[in-house]
């Protein structure tokens, strides 16, 4: 795709995300199984939740665009994916297993979160309202599972580990 306007590359980007959702879409029921704390296990398990409605959202906008969400496989969540893969076939002990988990996690937080403010941002500048909108709905959740993360490896789970 030749990118010659800030559009171009909102819709590049946008494709980029729908990629790394479905990624962690694959990647989570793996996660939710390895993770022994019963709060890991249920975090997971809620983030595939709002994985899926992230994917519906995404799916909204490029219809109302008129364009197709597929043709682009996201390499960095690839990486960042695989890293986590390495992690599961570790000897770990639960616990620094689970810290390892919401380590990865982060990864993969942080990267969408990069994504959809970039994204939210185009969408306001190109005047998207709605997507705008609903791109800041994700963002927020991304951020808000960031937040749970560090809360759990805080308050417990990388005390365990040590």
């Amino acid at each position: 795709m030749k990118l010659e306007t800030l559009n171009d590359l909102y819709v590049e980007e946008l494709r980029d995300l729908y990629s790394v959702e479905n990624q962690i879409l694959k990647a989570l029921p793996q996660m939710v199984s390895a993770a022994t704390s019963p709060e890991l296990k249920s975090g997971f398990q809620a983030h595939l939740k709002q994985t899926q409605e992230h994917v519906s959202r995404l799916d909204q906008i490029f219809e109302n665009m008129g364009k197709s969400p597929r043709g682009k496989h996201c390499k960095g969540m690839e990486g960042i994916l695989e890293e986590g893969k390495e992690l599961l076939k570790e000897d770990a002990e639960p616990e620094v297993l689970d810290a390892g988990l919401i380590t990865a996690a982060q990864h993969v937080e942080h990267y969408e979160i990069a994504g959809y403010g970039t994204v939210r941002t185009y969408a306001k500048l190109l005047g998207e309202t709605e997507a705008a909108s609903l791109l800041q709905k994700t963002l927020d959740e991304e951020e808000q599972t960031d937040r749970k993360l560090t809360q759990l490896a805080e308050s417990h789970i990388n005390l365990q580990a040590v």
